[in-house]
């Protein structure tokens, strides 16, 4: 295989240059250094090293970096932002929540240079031998701070001892809070430092106060969105028992929205996600889980119904809007007896509730469950050939497809499911019968 250039990657990706950070970070890995990367959330720290990590792989199929992550939302991120990059190159996810059996199945197909997983996993496929680190040279550890606050550290060390041609360390956060790992040497280490003193969100992040009346703010929260129409907001709430609670209430409420959180289930949650970014629902509610690793574009603002915990907790929520050079905005939700944080030092406008609360707006996508997927020989232009063919849709009523392994979900116009759900009843895809049923 041609060996991929860096002009290649940009054109891939439709970028036209990097940025200082990702300059920077390929020079210090092109000196041999090991790299500490602290940069603010949505600054394009993964292609700050991925693409230094993708110029240094060889074509032989054999694992020779890893990158370990603090969640699965995380792991399956950075999987799609390397495979948009196209390098010709290999990398698979590996995470809980899905049997270890299958991605070992995979890893035989496949053959994969990169493997992006959670600590836990990666142990779980060294205890059985399932992966092959002789070739393994390059580890990053992404967000490390937070795998320490989740209490991987031993889990890191471990994989980490099993690594025995360990060349090379990339180290990488979004605060300057955690201290690098005592299993990690320290002398070769250069650290990159993009945060800005005293900046805790971008100045193309608009702050907001928005007041309740009533200690429980259900009701100011409902208003509140009400009122922002289709905007895509995302709600932060601190405790799983709390998302529910409030993903209830909107949903009974009328709003169109999805819940994530760390106690549900794998498809569940991918479910959610599915939905968010589609355009199915414009509002996620969620717990600190989706402050960090999403990566959802148009995000046009987020919402602290519970006061974060602390800053980082503030910080890495409000860097889910404004990515990249996006504006966004970030309103939070206070009660009677509420002040805002003392970590809090922008200044913040007041966003006022209007007394005539509008109707809950209605997105106009809804997401299809389609029971196959890649394993099946199902792609993209077999799903749009069948909805189109046998549906009766037109190009503009289907919008994001996302394939996995042995199912599909699909956006489709709202105003024309109840129709195609009985035109492609029993019908079979590329002569395979299977469930197609609307997602909730």
């Amino acid at each position: 295989m041609e060996k991929i250039s860096l002009k290649d990657i940009l054109w891939n990706l439709k970028i036209d240059s990097l940025t200082l950070m990702q300059q920077n970070s390929i020079d210090i890995y092109r000196k041999g250094r090991d790299m500490v990367l602290l940069a603010p959330t949505g600054s394009g720290k993964t292609l700050a090293y991925l693409i230094p990590l993708v110029l240094s792989l060889t074509d032989e199929p054999l694992v020779q970096a890893l990158v370990l992550v603090p969640s699965r939302e995380l792991a399956q991120q950075i999987e799609q932002v390397f495979k948009s990059m196209s390098t010709g190159f290999v990398a698979m996810s590996c995470y809980g929540g899905r049997p270890a059996m299958d991605e070992h199945r995979l890893m035989k197909s496949i053959h994969p240079q990169v493997i992006i997983a959670t600590p836990g996993r990666m142990n779980d496929h060294l205890n059985k031998g399932n992966v092959d680190v002789s070739a393994l040279k390059t580890l990053v550890i992404d967000e490390f701070d937070k795998c320490l606050e989740l209490g991987f550290r031993e889990e890191m060390g471990e994989v980490i001892s099993r690594l025995p041609e360990l060349e090379r360390r990339f180290l990488l956060s979004a605060t300057d809070a955690a201290d690098i790992p005592v299993f990690m040497p320290t002398e070769n280490f250069l650290k990159l430092d993009f945060l800005v003193e005293g900046e805790q969100i971008p100045d193309r992040i608009k702050l907001f106060v928005v007041r309740s009346e009533e200690k429980d703010k259900l009701q100011a929260l409902f208003g509140f969105l009400c009122s922002q129409g289709v905007r895509r907001m995302l709600v932060f709430v601190n405790y799983r028992e709390s998302a529910e609670r409030v993903y209830q209430f909107l949903r009974k409420s009328g709003l169109s929205v999805s819940l994530l959180h760390g106690g549900m289930e794998q498809r569940d949650r991918e479910k959610a996600l599915y939905r968010f970014v589609n355009g199915s629902c414009n509002i996620l509610v969620s717990t600190d889980l989706a402050s960090r690793g999403l990566d959802i574009p148009q995000i046009d603002g987020v919402v602290h119904y519970h006061l974060p915990l602390n800053e980082d907790a503030y910080i890495h929520r409000n860097g889910r809007t404004a990515r990249w050079d996006a504006d966004g905005e970030a309103y939070v939700l206070l009660g009677p007896e509420e002040e805002m944080p003392a970590y809090v030092r922008q200044s913040a406008e007041s966003y006022v509730i209007p007394s005539h609360i509008p109707e809950p707006a209605v997105s106009p996508w809804v997401t299809l469950y389609i029971g196959k997927g890649k394993k099946d020989k199902i792609g993209k232009v077999d799903i749009v050939g069948f909805l189109s063919k046998v549906g009766g849709l037109k190009a503009e009523e289907i919008g994001r497809i996302d394939v996995k392994d042995h199912y599909a979900y699909v956006a489709v116009n709202r105003g024309r499911v109840k129709s195609v759900l009985k035109s492609v009843a029993g019908q079979k895809i590329k002569g395979i019968k299977t469930i197609i049923e609307e997602t909730r």
